[in-house]
């Protein structure tokens, strides 16, 4: 296996974006291709690492960009700010994660029929409103996601699957948030599930995570058996 990565441009109207493909040389035909929605501070290291986890796993991983080429957050502020026009305008937010798969979806290596998105954090939220935006993919699964409902796609119904990784004491969604959104999922005629980790908080995947006042910590049993979950739920539904 010999794993190839490449910066991919393309365009959401006149916004430049920029993300990061990887996919394994040796493959031959086209191969399912599965998207990851960045963290609040943009696209980087670490979805870059995602993509090309996905890849050693027989997909086209591609680490899509909500921001715009170049614009990457450096500190807590500057993150809150690049992130907080898609939370206030889910519109936005859906047409942008939108362009990431049409893109995506033109690649040649991908197999535009067998489409996933994965996303942490602010990328949950946005992995789950592509979903909710009634796209046309197979599979979203979000990590420690912000889970509040957009208000715009009440009567849209979710053929997309769905597999939701969170942490029971994550602090920045509320129990009641989770409640809330199998509800939601279910009245959309959503196939569902979600997977709570106890004694587990905000950004359980990420290991610069070690803020417990904030509630953002690592924690490696639920890294390693939410990616198992997310592994086992994509070779299922992109079967």
């Amino acid at each position: 296996m010999k794993i190839e990565t490449r910066r991919l441009q393309y365009h959401d109207g006149d916004v430049v974006l920029e993300g990061m493909v990887a996919r394994d040389g040796d493959a031959r035909g086209p191969l399912p291709g599965v998207m990851i929605a960045h963290a609040w501070g943009g696209e980087g290291d670490f979805e870059n690492g995602k993509a090309r986890a996905l890849a050693e796993l027989g997909y086209v991983g591609f680490a899509l960009d909500m921001y715009g080429k170049g614009r990457r957050g450096g500190n807590p502020d500057e993150h809150a700010a690049l992130m907080q026009p898609f939370v206030e305008n889910r519109s936005l937010l859906q047409a942008r994660i939108g362009a990431a798969l049409a893109a995506c979806r033109a690649l040649p290596e991908v197999d535009a029929a067998r489409m996933a998105a994965i996303g942490f954090c602010f990328g949950g939220m946005c992995v789950l409103d592509l979903a909710r935006s009634g796209a046309d993919l197979r599979a979203v699964v979000s990590f420690h996601g912000l889970l509040g409902a957009p208000g715009n796609t009440r009567d849209v119904q979710i053929p997309a699957r769905v597999l939701v990784l969170h942490g029971h004491d994550d602090p920045m969604v509320p129990v009641d948030q989770v409640v809330a959104l199998q509800t939601e999922l279910s009245e959309a005629g959503a196939d569902w599930q979600v997977h709570v980790y106890g004694n587990t908080m905000h950004a359980f995947t990420n290991p610069a995570a070690a803020d417990p006042d904030f509630g953002t910590v690592y924690s490696a049993v639920a890294d390693r058996r939410s990616w198992r979950a997310m592994s086992d739920f994509l070779e299922d539904s992109l079967a």
